[in-house]
């Protein structure tokens, strides 16, 4: 609940022009009770605050300013991320607050268990992490409630993780990250704290290999994706940024001339910058990307390798098998990818350099 009242007696008097004399003496008070009214040094006992009202003409609602603080769900929940977003104390104080009028939400639970993990980077007694353990505990018994799809058992267990992790407990955050690392989840966070935390290089290097191996996919996917959203707003100089940004990345890591499927993903890669250069106008710089694009494709095509031998990151390169939805042969893929992508000059300048080459 929150009042204005001071405020509100101020400017209801100067609404009706008139001075702190006129008041105090139509409500028989003297000048320095309006003037600690006004300055909410002293609140009018009831009788006055009802006879204040009457001559103002409103209600004691309004002249008190009362407002009933939202406390729902969803208004707690942002008024918490507004306090912890700038490290506000404040926001452990209303996280309390909450879980004392909603113990049994799932939502409450979880949000606050990740405030409280918040505070615990860097405390002296790390009496928030531990909070966040016991509420992420308890959010686990909750998590039937659970709409959000990004959540899950598995998910709260890699947060429980990351605050043993923040306790200095290296071998009962690994323990716990393992137990729940489906589908290589935690792989970069178990491969890290293993080589630099525990120092066991070896038993470090298979999950960093599988997590680079993931998080180069991803980025591929992501910034492709990126590019083409980018393009249809007509940004294609951010979109052609980041393609070359990715490029990159990518371009440094294959060794050697054999083919195998970074090339495929590369000819995928130029297919679409060459797409950005159409849409700008530069025939000429598509035509050259689809030139370079031709060549890899023959190069893989004519020796289809779904491995990644040529990564020079120690990736378990005899154990991966890759494959996009793209097409079977890396001339598919391109085909395809054009055919999406709806571009008929640049459908036009591959069938020319196609039918050239034959």
């Amino acid at each position: 609940m929150e009042l204005t009242l001071a405020e509100n007696i101020r400017t209801f008097r100067k609404d009706r022009r008139l001075t702190q004399e006129q008041l105090a003496e139509a409500m028989g008070v003297s000048v320095g009770s309006v003037y600690k009214w006004e300055t909410g040094q002293t609140i009018p006992e009831l009788g006055m605050l009802v006879e204040i009202a009457d001559f103002f003409d409103t209600s004691m609602d309004v002249l008190l300013g009362y407002r009933v603080k939202d406390n729902g769900i969803a208004a707690i929940r942002e008024r918490i991320v507004e306090f912890t977003r700038v490290r506000n104390p404040e926001a452990l104080t209303e996280a309390e607050k909450a879980l004392k009028k909603y113990p049994n939400s799932f939502e409450i639970v979880h949000g606050i268990a990740q405030v409280y993990a918040f505070f615990g980077v860097g405390s002296k007694n790390h009496a928030e992490t531990r909070r966040a353990l016991e509420l992420y505990e308890q959010a686990k018994l909750l998590i039937s409630q659970n709409r959000d799809p990004e959540i899950s058992e598995q998910t709260i267990s890699g947060e429980m993780a990351g605050a043993w992790l923040l306790l200095g407990e290296w071998e009962k955050g690994i323990e716990l990250l393992k137990k729940n690392n489906a589908g290589g989840l935690y792989s970069d966070k178990i491969g890290a704290v293993l080589a630099l935390n525990l120092k066991k290089y070896e038993e470090a290097e298979p999950f960093l290999a599988e997590s680079l191996l993931q998080s180069t996919g991803g980025l591929v996917n992501s910034v492709l994706g990126s590019a083409l959203v980018l393009s249809a707003r007509g940004e294609y100089a951010a979109a052609k940024r980041m393609l070359s940004g990715l490029l990159t990345y990518l371009d440094p890591l294959k060794e050697g001339e054999k083919a195998d499927f970074a090339d495929k993903v590369l000819a995928n890669i130029y297919t679409v910058m060459a797409h950005l250069h159409s849409l700008e106008g530069k025939s000429a710089d598509a035509e050259d990307c689809l030139r370079r694009v031709l060549s890899a494709v023959r190069q893989f095509d004519a020796a289809p390798d779904y491995g990644i031998g040529t990564f020079s990151y120690p990736v378990r390169r005899g154990e991966v098998i890759c494959y996009d939805s793209l097409g079977a042969t890396a001339e598919d893929s391109v085909e395809t990818i054009l055919g999406l992508l709806g571009n008929s000059e640049l459908s036009r300048i591959w069938k020319e350099l196609v039918r050239d080459e034959r």
